[in-house]
């Protein structure tokens, strides 16, 4: 099976999904002129790991705040699977759900077939995240194709850190082809 990688430097594309009050929300879309956005893509409720994994990223949101860096996250999950998974999550940052299977292609993102009934009803992508430049474009792209394999946060977050420093001037990386 054949994967379309998005590259770096990319404009990130312009993805409708839905909040937890049911409104269309453009993934990518920023909510300040400045600042950039930390877009997560999670397999879903079903993932202790995920869980666990956006538990973490809350202990982060003033850091990324501080170098305005808005922190958001999205599954293919459905409404009622977001609602259920939010009573084990304690985060603050905005969860929307219903990314489709020609989004998470779009993305070049791994997708996954649950194993049974009882882990999931829906194909689910495999984790990722972009960073969102305030141009738009993709300045940090990782597209994982399991659950455990995902920068830690305190590495993830520090990295982003220097990015946003204007002394350090950092490219976006991995545009050689």
């Amino acid at each position: 099976m054949r994967s379309n990688k998005i590259s770096a430097a990319a404009v990130f594309p312009a993805l409708t999904v839905k909040d937890t009050a049911d409104n269309e929300v453009f993934l990518g879309q920023r909510s300040s002129d400045t600042g950039w956005k930390l877009v997560v893509i999670y397999r879903g409720k079903h993932c202790p790991i995920c869980t666990k994994y956006l538990n973490q990223l809350e202990a982060y949101k003033q850091r990324l705040a501080d170098i305005e860096v808005e922190l958001v996250a999205v599954s293919a999950d459905s409404a009622a699977q977001l609602k259920e998974h939010q009573e084990q999550l304690d985060v603050s940052f905005p969860l929307y759900y219903g990314l489709s299977i020609e989004q998470m292609k779009g993305l070049g993102l791994y997708i996954s077939e649950p194993r049974s009934e009882q882990e999931t009803d829906h194909p689910f992508a495999e984790p990722a995240l972009f960073v969102i430049n305030s141009e738009g474009r993709i300045q940090v792209a990782d597209i994982a194709n399991a659950p455990f394999s995902r920068p830690a946060p305190d590495t993830l977050v520090s990295g982003l850190e220097f990015l946003r420093d204007p002394a350090n001037d950092y490219p976006i990386r991995g545009t050689y082809s």
